[in-house]
């Protein structure tokens, strides 16, 4: 069985533009911003889809392929695996087109005591879209998380923009 969606030895993706907000023993929050050669309504299509573009090195299953996204308020972002499933996060925000906002702990932050939010946020920038993906993480243990977490989110972000300009 896979260690987690954001398993710790994989930490090492390519980023895209990043930053970590804050980060302590007990919190951290990072903010990735970039452009993307797509208008809004083609990133928010590909955004909802994550099979098309997370990375399957970042999964229990090993496939991206089992990853969905029932976007509306209350929806799961959940993962099929041979012997069950995965609920990853759950959405609490969705305006189309604009925002998406889930809660839960990825990878190795689904088994500790935290609360977690990933809020990605698109505007019109030009002839593309700007996307803005900040997670915000508290509760106990943090301390030295953060950029591994930074790290894999920013290798997502970079796979989604691939796939919405494709």
């Amino acid at each position: 069985m896979r260690l987690s969606l954001l398993a710790l030895p994989l930490f090492l993706a390519t980023p895209a533009p990043a930053e970590i907000v804050r980060a302590s023993d007990t919190n951290f929050a990072t903010r990735h911003k970039l452009t993307i050669a797509a208008p809004p309504a083609k990133v928010w299509e590909t955004l909802i889809q994550p099979a098309r573009w997370w990375d399957g090195a970042h999964t229990y299953s090993g496939s991206a392929a089992n990853l969905t996204l029932d976007a509306r308020p209350g929806g799961c972002w959940c993962e099929k695996t041979a012997s069950g499933g995965v609920e990853h996060m759950r959405v609490v925000y969705l305006a189309a087109n604009d925002t998406l906002r889930l809660t839960g702990g990825l990878g190795p932050l689904q088994a500790m005591p935290v609360i977690a939010v990933l809020t990605v946020t698109l505007k019109p920038s030009g002839a593309g879209t700007e996307l803005t993906a900040s997670y915000a993480v508290a509760g106990p243990g943090l301390a030295g998380i953060a950029a591994p977490v930074d790290g894999v989110l920013g290798g997502q972000w970079t796979r989604l923009k691939a796939a919405a300009e494709r």
